[in-house]
């Protein structure tokens, strides 16, 4: 029988623990570590924090799902990986300290023969002085956030409407931060909440981010086939923007954080203060800190994560010049170089370099997205990694047959502002591949045959379907195997 132990629950991780159960059945181990007791759907923690859903609409209890799959489940955390055993253990192990409360803090070994790492990362709040929830701005990065963020955006709305002009921030939180995808979507709903009670007036939105040009969203921007007719994404988003009357700051990296003030510099070095009454920021994001020892307690952290704390895998790590990279430096099955009964998905493995252009002012402060990886391709790369290794258990070949590099991978955005079936309106946007590939489409990077965008209420639409899907699926529901990641 072989143990297969996966960290984290959500959009990765989830999908690998269903996918791999299902494949492997009762004859082997299938253990999810997560500290959380709910699995969260992402995307919609957007309707949260704009009062439209609340978390019983977005989250449900992991246990009972897990145990229907028959998987054990665990509430706790990683904290340190061995992945050659120590001297008391001769097999691979991981560290866990439990977060639930009949067993908190208590430690303990879980000894696996694959580990899937599909921890996420660490909402990194601290890299960016007085930012968070426990400082002076909102997230939407999770369902706690969000309702908190949904009290706050009250508070203004009443202001606004007793004759109370209101100042709103919105977009990214750090020079390095990514899902700017969200923080637009975010935007969006808010304005549209505030033309729905007619208090335009009263309320100035400015959209905040460290992208060279808006509409880049951390992959370089896109051009796009629209009615026929090819446009950039930059044209495409900053149409949207002004057409809910929101303004923009780009190439603006936010530094420091006071009440009612953001303090940010510009690329070309200068330093501003956008005031606000509410803000909603995405922050950077970092690994969660796990460590790793070899079996003589000799620490080996760096041989398995790269300096951000995301894991290794099979890219291309080798220091060049942005000129330089190739799509194929991007990783294909997401397998561990050093340990290969060891993989990460989702965000937590490490990306070989940014797809956006690196910038840095005078200043030496860089300013510039780093790359996505959540939502559809969090899910695909969790179903690939999860096939491989049922794969390699129930066969004991090595083969990686299934593959899901960035850059042969579409992905499928929906940003949609409003909620119900009659009001609202969304922006659709596919991307092929997610990563551009100027080898094989040397005008435009992408396949402009699946690259496309468009507004409407039919993609506000599918939105809504995608939600009650997505979670049917993830509650492992009759046929959860025939939806689609």
């Amino acid at each position: 029988m072989s143990k297969v132990v996966i960290l984290g629950a959500g959009i990765a991780g989830h999908t690998a623990a269903q996918i791999v159960k299902r494949k492997l059945g009762r004859k082997h181990e299938v253990i999810v570590i997560s500290p959380n007791t709910k699995y969260q759907w992402i995307p919609s923690n957007i309707w949260v924090g704009i009062g439209q859903m609340t978390a019983k609409n977005v989250t449900f209890e992991l246990a009972p799902v897990y145990k229907k799959l028959g998987i054990d489940y665990k509430q706790a955390k990683a904290t340190a990986l061995f992945p050659e055993g120590d001297t008391d253990i001769s097999r691979p192990y991981v560290a866990i300290e439990y977060t639930g409360h009949y067993k908190l803090g208590q430690t303990d070994k879980i000894e696996y023969d694959f580990l899937i790492n599909a921890t996420g990362p660490k909402l990194n709040f601290g890299a960016t002085e007085g930012l968070g929830p426990e400082g002076y701005s909102e997230s939407v990065c999770t369902y706690l956030h969000a309702g908190h963020a949904w009290e706050k955006l009250q508070l203004s709305l009443d202001k606004m409407a007793k004759g109370e002009k209101q100042r709103f921030l919105i977009g990214t939180g750090h020079p390095t931060a990514t899902c700017q995808g969200a923080a637009f979507e975010y935007a969006l709903n808010v304005a549209f909440e505030i033309n729905k009670r007619k208090l335009n007036d009263m309320a100035e939105i400015t959209w905040i981010t460290n992208e060279y040009e808006v509409g880049d969203f951390g992959m370089g921007g896109a051009f796009i086939k629209k009615g026929g007719y090819v446009t950039s994404t930059r044209i495409f988003s900053e149409s949207i923007l002004s057409e809910y009357g929101i303004k923009w700051i780009k190439r603006a990296g936010i530094t420091k954080l006071e009440q009612g003030k953001a303090h940010y510099q510009t690329l070309d070095g200068e330093i501003h203060v956008q005031d606000f009454d509410f803000a909603m920021l995405i922050p950077a994001f970092a690994g969660v800190g796990i460590k790793a020892f070899a079996k003589d307690g000799a620490e080996i952290t760096s041989d398995l994560f790269a300096p951000s704390g995301f894991m290794k895998v099979d890219a291309d790590y080798k220091p060049k010049e942005f000129e330089d990279w190739s799509v194929a430096d991007w990783p294909s099955v997401y397998q561990n170089p050093k340990y290969d009964n060891i993989f990460a998905a989702g965000i937590a493995f490490a990306p070989p370099h940014a797809i956006s252009k690196p910038m840095t002012n005078k200043n030496g402060l860089a300013i510039f997205p780093t790359p996505p990886r959540t939502g559809m391709p969090s899910g695909i790369m969790g179903k690939v990694v999860a096939l491989n290794v049922a794969e390699r258990i129930k066969t004991g070949s090595k083969e990686m047959k299934h593959k899901a590099s960035m850059g042969k991978m579409g992905a499928a955005c929906i940003i949609s502002s409003g909620y119900g079936l009659r009001d609202g309106m969304a922006a659709t946007m596919t991307v092929f591949p997610v990563v551009p590939d100027y080898e094989k489409f040397p005008q435009w990077g992408r396949d402009l045959s699946y690259t496309m965008g468009e507004p409407g209420l039919a993609g506000h639409w599918i939105k809504l379907v995608l939600h009650f899907m997505f979670i049917y699926k993830a509650k492992a529901l009759p046929f959860w195997w025939l939806i689609p990641e």
